[in-house]
């Protein structure tokens, strides 16, 4: 995923359409999808992957920002579940989320 803007939700974040807050919280967020999409991704690329609650503490960024961004990174093909697992500060299993791993080129293949 490069700098760019995305459009992933047809310019507008997910809302639950019968719940004003949503739809509000929703165009709230618009202006700032896109920066807090490359938060999440800058800091995956710096890591051997992390839990959302590792992501939280580190970007800084609050449950309920970091993980919708996370969400839809993963609905985009960003960003996948690493297989693995990690405690959390209460002692539960999380899972380890890390960015899609780019495809090498054989040796002798044309690059794209």
């Amino acid at each position: 995923m490069s700098e760019q803007q995305y459009d992933l939700f047809g310019g507008d974040p997910p809302a639950v359409r019968h719940s004003p807050t949503s739809r509000a919280a929703a165009a709230a967020i618009r202006p700032r999808i896109n920066a807090l999409h490359m938060q999440v991704i800058r800091y995956l690329r710096g890591c051997d992957g992390a839990t959302d609650e590792e992501m939280q503490a580190a970007i800084p960024m609050s449950a309920n920002t970091q993980r919708p961004r996370r969400r839809e990174l993963e609905l985009m093909g960003e960003v996948v579940d690493s297989g693995r697992v990690r405690l959390t500060a209460s002692r539960r299993l999380a899972v380890v989320w890390k960015l899609k791993p780019v495809p090498v080129a054989a040796e002798g293949a044309p690059h794209a």
